[in-house]
């Protein structure tokens, strides 16, 4: 091979393998070219959609494009998660969801059939919400180990409050009851408010929820807190953890994620991410998200999905223990 036949055939091969890389890159590089919608699968005005319009403020300047908040409430998250899974893998629908589209729901309602495992490419955890145990003044408990020993002295006679069948706080509280021995009978409600006013009331004697929901009750004395159900204590939020108090390895919380659909290149994925992180190092939203009691996330694709994937057998684990599959 002559010296310029060589140079011609290297060249080739440089060529080749440019246009092998180019494709992903380009994608990114071009992305987004049309305004991204992010489904939050719940009613407006929760935490999720307060969650992404914050973060909305940073990354449109940075991404060149709006970002569009649609809620689509409906079968406990599903009928919005639904929507994405079946949207164009291109990364301009993107899904908000809860702990329960991830993680939960798979496995409370199995008719549903839809594995967000198979359904979504995960993105990054956006938020966490660490889980608060709140109890009514009323009861004479101050802290977690008090109201374990009530609760087991008072053989079923106490219950506790969910926003509805299947959530973090129904089966939170399950797991608890699993862990501990005691016995709590579960009353649902048709959303977090009403099931506040059960626990103000000493209609129930315990509700989960977060630090933003109950701060200014607890500040008020008309709730108590008992503590949080984080692996650490959290900054702005004054209490033990429930490790601390005596149940050992007890966490919860409703975090937020951010997917796409199953198929989206992992150049916009790896894009996104690196959007949802920058503005999660933001001064002023971390001081907003700190003072409503979530912590950042932003940890890579790969680690989500790793998170989850364990935390879903956690879950899974404490359903079938309790039969508390709806069927």
């Amino acid at each position: 091979m002559t010296r310029a036949n060589s140079i011609s055939a290297i060249a080739g091969l440089a060529a080749t393998a440019l246009s092998f890389l180019t494709p992903s890159a380009g994608l990114a590089q071009a992305f987004p070219n049309r305004p991204v919608t992010v489904v939050v699968p719940y009613g407006a005005g929760g935490a999720g959609d307060a969650i992404i319009r914050l973060l909305a403020t940073v990354m449109e300047k940075r991404m060149g494009q709006a970002l569009i908040v649609e809620s689509r409430p409906g079968g406990g998250g599903t009928v919005g998660a639904r929507h994405v899974a079946n949207a164009q893998p291109d990364g301009h629908t993107l899904l908000l969801g809860a702990t329960n589209n991830f993680v939960i729901n798979q496995y409370m309602f199995p008719k549903q059939n839809l594995d967000p495992f198979h359904a979504f490419a995960l993105i990054t955890k956006v938020a966490d919400v660490p889980s608060v145990l709140y109890a009514p003044v009323a009861l004479d408990v101050s802290t977690l180990a008090d109201f374990i020993k009530a609760a087991k002295a008072a053989q079923g006679k106490f219950s506790y409050a969910s926003p509805s069948v299947g959530t973090v706080p129904h089966l939170a509280v399950e797991r608890l009851a699993q862990m501990t021995g005691a016995e709590i009978v579960h009353v649902p409600f048709k959303g977090a408010p009403p099931a506040m006013q059960a626990l103000l009331r000493n209609d129930v004697q315990l509700y989960l929820a977060g630090w933003g929901l109950g701060r200014e009750l607890v500040e008020a004395k008309k709730i108590r807190a008992l503590a949080v159900a984080s692996p650490a204590r959290i900054p702005g939020i004054p209490l033990p953890t429930a490790s601390e108090s005596g149940v050992k390895g007890f966490i919860a919380g409703n975090w937020w994620g951010l997917a796409a659909p199953r198929e989206t290149p992992p150049a916009i994925l790896e894009r996104l991410h690196a959007e949802v992180n920058f503005a999660l190092q933001d001064k002023t939203i971390k001081a907003r998200l700190n003072a409503m009691g979530f912590v950042p996330g932003g940890q890579s694709p790969q680690v989500f999905a790793s998170e989850a994937k364990a935390e879903a057998e956690a879950w899974k684990k404490t359903i079938e223990t309790g039969k508390l599959a709806l069927q």
